[in-house]
């Protein structure tokens, strides 16, 4: 049996340790897997938010595309060397980025007799000036003046040429009967090339109208309209670079489209994103080393790792009340298969002793006076075991259930001490039982109960204490306003680690006076009728040299 039950031992210590083992190695696991998870995340955000910093530093060259431009259409030709500088001015002080701006004040008619710039049948777009403005000094201008053929330098020719034959081609087409679409309008009188832009300011219908007549020859008189076309040259590493990412990238530059770098390190990442439109030829380019980006690792990996740490706590915590649910309730078995075990015991004996007295008597043909009275006191014995063992069961019961009632009434400590030092002397003659009253005070109590805690307490004593010295010492003594009783004997005592469990029910100290002839009632009694009264108890032990038990009753 008792190999069965190491056995079983064993087999649940394995289980015990092969959870804890698959509870640390799926936690490590969860770890690595989240820090792997986290480092990813990390680098995918390293790929993909390179386009927040590029929107951010191209905000200001939006705008000016998509809003500073288009201004000029509202002068309709009518800007001139003179009233272009406002406008100029404004836009070099708020656009770094613009290194100079080519304006050409730019005439179309069907004169004959000009003899320079774009013509398309009848239609001639004639450069009167183009002025030349640079940052950051926007007072004044250079004027370019053409060559005695009446021919302006090459590098401004062409733009002006450039958005003067589309101009002209659209002239051609346009059905001056609708609106103009928003697709011609971009092509058209938008030139977007890299490291400038061109524009037109967009005509009225009723302009376009007479363009087209000027074109075809159908206009009855010589004219001249306005138009103004600009040229806007960018420098894009004059663009304000702010790294809105910090904790992603360490290092953000403008840098040629064709640049590569050179560097091999395998712990440096790069990434890069084209700029647009006339900013194509350049690139913005992010690098950060591993060691960089581990910083921000660390920081979107400590709540992961919290939440982990905090659902495996709940794993630990769960698991733990379910090996304490289990372990209370294996401990709650034993202790009632121990209660029932002693309890068949108990009775056993004492109905063992009387069925055996009551044969005896009931065979036997004739009893002397010696025979009648030993199975009379066999008898009575036996009986009183049985009753205490039940009065016992039944105020243990009553006790905890609060079925009784507590009548109390002022108790003379000495008289009362006297009776229960008698009652002793009969019942135990070879304990040697002193008690020693200290106080002239009474106790407002119940004296039954009272007496049934010194009597568990002299039994207590009187059951582990050697054959050869068994002595109890009771004391009763003030203690501030209350009143201290303490039975010290120089029994066997008891150990360390059985201390916090002897006022359990059920519980039986394990030792060679102990194997038999109890419950693990008496104490836990004891205890209970302490507590009901409004006192506390406590103990005191030392193994081979005795126990003191200690209890306090408030006088209030």
């Amino acid at each position: 049996m008792k190999q069965q039950q190491r056995h079983t031992y064993r087999k649940n210590y394995a289980l015990v340790i092969a959870f804890i083992l698959v509870v640390i190695t799926s936690f490590v696991l969860a770890v690595f897997l989240a820090r792997d998870l986290t480092v990813k995340y990390v680098e995918n955000e390293f790929t993909s938010r390179k386009t927040e910093v590029l929107e951010h530093n191209i905000a200001p060259f939006n705008d000016f595309f998509h809003n500073r431009i288009p201004e000029i259409s509202f002068y309709q030709g009518y800007l001139d060397s003179s009233s272009v500088y406002t406008y100029v001015d404004s836009v070099l002080k708020s656009y770094p980025f613009i290194e100079r701006i080519v304006f050409y004040d730019v005439s179309l008619s069907n004169d004959p007799l000009v003899n320079r710039g774009f013509s398309a049948n009848n239609l001639v777009i004639n450069p009167k000036g183009v002025y030349v403005f640079r940052a950051p000094d926007t007072t004044s201008e250079t004027t370019v003046e053409p060559n005695r053929h009446g021919q302006f330098p090459l590098s401004l020719s062409d733009d002006f040429n450039n958005m003067a034959v589309k101009f002209a081609a659209f002239i051609e087409r346009v059905d001056t009967a609708k609106s103009v679409y928003n697709d011609d309008i971009f092509k058209v009188f938008y030139s977007v090339n890299p490291g400038k832009i061109s524009y037109m300011n967009i005509p009225r219908r009723n302009d376009l109208k007479v363009y087209k007549e000027l074109m075809y020859g159908k206009h009855p008189h010589e004219t001249s309209y306005e138009q103004d076309i600009f040229t806007f040259f960018i420098d894009p590493n004059k663009l304000s670079l702010e790294n809105t990412v910090p904790e992603l990238y360490q290092r953000v530059q403008i840098l040629p489209l064709v640049y590569e770098s050179i560097d091999t390190n395998p712990d440096l990442l790069s990434t890069e994103t084209p700029l647009p439109g006339a900013l194509a030829d350049y690139k913005i380019y992010f690098s950060s080393s591993r060691s960089f980006l581990g910083t921000e690792v660390n920081r979107r990996f400590l709540p992961v790792m919290a939440s982990v740490l905090a659902i495996y706590l709940l794993l630990a915590i769960i698991a733990y009340l379910i090996y304490r649910n289990l372990y209370v309730n294996k401990r709650m078995f034993k202790l009632q298969y121990d209660f029932i075990n002693n309890l068949s015991h108990e009775f056993k004996t004492p109905v063992s002793v009387i069925k055996i007295a009551g044969n005896n008597i009931h065979h036997a043909k004739q009893l002397s006076d010696g025979e009648r009275m030993h199975y009379g006191k066999i008898l009575d014995e036996e009986a009183d075991k049985l009753n205490n063992l039940m009065n016992t069961l039944l105020s243990f019961t009553q006790i905890e259930n609060k079925s009784i009632k507590i009548k109390r009434e002022d108790i003379d400590l000495h008289e009362f001490c006297d009776k229960i030092l008698v009652a002793s002397g009969i019942k135990y003659a070879d304990l040697a039982i002193q008690c020693t009253v200290k106080t002239e005070r009474v106790l407002y109590t119940d004296p039954v109960l009272l007496n049934s805690i010194f009597q568990n307490l002299i039994d207590n004593a009187y059951k582990y204490s050697k054959p050869n010295n068994k002595t109890l010492r009771i004391i009763v003594s003030d203690s501030k306003k209350n009143i201290e009783i303490q039975f010290k004997d120089q029994g066997i005592g008891i150990a360390k680690n059985e201390l916090a469990h002897i006022f359990k029910k059920f519980y039986r100290v394990q030792n060679q006076y102990n194997q038999q002839g109890s419950v693990g009632l008496g104490l836990a009694f004891c205890k209970e009728l302490v507590n009901f009264l409004g006192g506390a108890i406590s103990v005191e032990s030392e193994l081979g040299k005795g126990t003191t038990f200690k209890i306090i009753f408030p006088t209030d």
